[in-house]
């Protein structure tokens, strides 16, 4: 599959923007235009970027050009940023996409030209995309889409739900639709005749992937047998190869040659099963010969029913040469059934060069952002066009809930945190308040869950998001005491305890123990949220409590807003650290009674001088 974005430039101005970019996309690759470069990238990348006139680039780029299906996405800059050109492959390249993305990011304008576009209309091509669903007669697209812009609206004929835009109109009489949403193979000169019809371009065709195929095979069956069987299977029953999803056989099956070729021909998944699995499906014709030679008495029929979640097939086995064929329908999922997506995302210390690359596409494909305002603020390049909901400080239950509600209504959304989401941030209450939901479902109060979980084994953890109703994944991001440490040399080299200070959730008496504790055996400490308006008094104790196991020149190191534009960094030691400006944007790390200063750096030595004899 093609990833890669390659930028290319000309002039020291062009570099510059090409620099920039790498901002957004962290992942391209810079390089300076060179004709001869081109036709071997080509191929290989998904999307192009030229900072140059656009006369050099037609030029380049015209003999190489094939088809929208193929052809990666071309975008032109002026080397002032101010124009992003979508110059091909708008639609299901992605170009019209990248132009606004760059053109956000520099603050210029996307030249956009594709007519849906223009006319802030649904593309049929990208729509079909979106929804998993696979244009057959490509040639038929052009015509439709120029009856949609014309018209304003589409009749669509769907046996399958999808969510319509707006102007397609659902019609059941197949003779007067524009669109035939379906996985059966109708013939269009076979369909009752349509006013204005023209031969096989006056309606498109596009394939659901909802079948399942069943397969069963001796051992050394060619790769185009199995094809050909397959093939022939669905033609026989008129149902379109453009259809299958995947194939399904037996567990001792999935490695044969000759399938896995097929399989990875079209890019198809392979399910298996094992003969326990495939015998308890009922209502199968029965094999003895498979019985004798997998344990299982059948594996097309019962592997296709098994890998749909269906509870009929489409099509009962078809013995043809050394192949046996069944196909079945994927069971359609209800409203409620769908689930939706929340990701938990950190954001490192603010800026963007410091988001990993996986947390930014994961943010630029949810449909909603939900945060706390400062550090919404921080990535903005990164929301715009999206739907976000900002909150302030200490409303982190609000937030979580909305997402969580969001997320269980089939949206995908990105709950933002700063740092790391696992370390005093916002992964463990999303869970909490999944728990919650699911033990309100179940007719369990929270009380009497929390009290359970109190008492519950460490031989028997709880597991309390394993039925999550929804996709729920926690991405990492750079934590403050990750960026601290980095700006402050290598204080965290040898074992610490991260305690926050903070007493509005954990009781000041704890928070005491845990600071005597870990002073006590000597951690390296880090102090999160050390100092506030309504609580200044915190840090001071702290101080005085770790004064009785450390010397006075124990080296501090005094960070706030690291890697963010108003950062500041002090070293100094425990007898004068509060001489220094302490706030809640400030993370405090106290060495051990090893650590030492050299060059204005705190450096914990982990014991490698003993070893090597530094």
């Amino acid at each position: 599959m093609k990833s890669k974005t390659i930028i290319f430039y000309i002039t020291n101005n062009g570099l510059n923007i090409a620099n920039k970019l790498k901002t957004p996309y962290p992942d391209a690759q810079v390089l300076k235009f060179g004709q001869k470069a081109i036709p071997g990238l080509w191929k290989k990348s998904a999307s192009l970027i030229f900072i140059m006139a656009t006369g050099i680039v037609v030029r380049t780029i015209a003999p190489l050009i094939k088809n929208k299906k193929t052809d990666p996405a071309v975008v032109v800059l002026d080397e002032k940023g101010r124009f992003a050109v979508s110059l091909l492959s708008g639609h299901i390249g992605g170009a019209n996409n990248i132009a606004k993305q760059i053109a956000d990011f520099l603050g210029g304008e996307a030249v956009i030209t594709t007519a849906s576009d223009v006319n802030n209309m649904p593309s049929i091509d990208l729509w079909a995309m979106e929804n998993n669903l696979v244009i057959e007669n490509w040639e038929a697209v052009p015509e439709i889409s120029a009856r949609f812009l014309n018209k304003g609206e589409l009749k669509v004929y769907s046996e399958v739900e999808v969510k319509m835009p707006e102007g397609f109109l659902r019609e059941d009489k197949l003779n007067s639709v524009d669109v035939l949403i379906t996985n059966k193979q109708f013939q269009i000169s076979n369909l009752p005749p349509r006013a204005g019809r023209r031969g096989d371009k006056s309606q498109i065709f596009l394939r659901p992937q909802n079948l399942m195929v069943g397969i069963g095979c001796n051992s050394g069956t060619a790769a185009d047998e199995i094809e050909d069987a397959v093939k022939g299977a669905l033609s026989k029953n008129r149902l379109s190869f453009l259809s299958v999803q995947s194939v399904a056989t037996i567990d001792k099956k999935g490695a044969e040659p000759g399938l896995l070729s097929f399989a990875g021909k079209y890019n198809l998944k392979i399910n298996t099963f094992t003969p326990d699995e495939l015998n308890s499906v009922s209502d199968v014709e029965k094999s003895e010969a498979a019985f004798k030679a997998t344990g299982a008495n059948a594996v097309a029929e019962p592997a296709a029913m098994l890998a749909s979640g269906a509870g009929k097939l489409l099509v009962r086995k078809q013995k043809i040469g050394n192949v046996t064929v069944s196909v079945a329908e994927q069971r359609a999922k209800s409203k409620e059934q769908r689930q939706g997506k929340l990701y938990i995302v950190g954001t490192g210390p603010g800026t963007i060069k410091h988001i990993t690359p996986y947390a930014q596409n994961v943010i630029k494909e949810s449909d909603i952002i939900v945060g706390y305002g400062t550090y919404l603020d921080l990535i903005k390049e990164l929301t715009r066009g999206k739907e976000v909901i900002s909150t302030g400080m200490t409303k982190e239950i609000d937030r979580c809930q909305k997402a969580v509600g969001l997320a269980m209504s089939g949206r995908t959304v990105s709950v933002i945190s700063g740092g790391d989401p696992g370390i005093y941030a916002m992964a463990g209450l999303v869970f909490e308040i999944l728990r919650a939901a699911e033990q309100q479902l179940h007719g369990e109060s929270v009380n009497r869950l929390i009290g359970k979980s109190q008492k519950q084994s460490s031989c028997s953890p709880i597991h309390p998001f394993t039925h999550s109703p929804i996709h729920v994944e926690v991405i990492p991001g750079i934590s403050a005491l990750n960026a601290c440490a980095a700006r402050l040399g290598a204080p965290l080299m040898h074992d610490f305890a991260a305690i926050s200070l903070s007493d509005r959730l954990t009781p000041w008496k704890l928070i005491e123990e845990r600071l005597e504790s870990a002073a006590k055996t000597d951690f390296v400490i880090v102090l999160y949220n050390p100092k506030s308006m309504g609580r200044p008094e915190h840090i001071n104790k702290a101080r005085e409590i770790i004064l009785k196991h450390r010397a006075p020149e124990t080296p501090v190191g005094i960070v706030r807003a690291a890697m963010r534009e108003n950062e500041s960094i002090v070293v100094t030691n425990l007898r004068d650290m509060l001489n220094y400006d302490i706030d809640m944007q400030t993370t405090v790390i106290i060495g051990n009674s090893r650590t030492f200063v050299w060059d204005n750096r705190m450096i914990t030595p982990r014991g490698y001088e003993k070893k090597f004899k530094i």
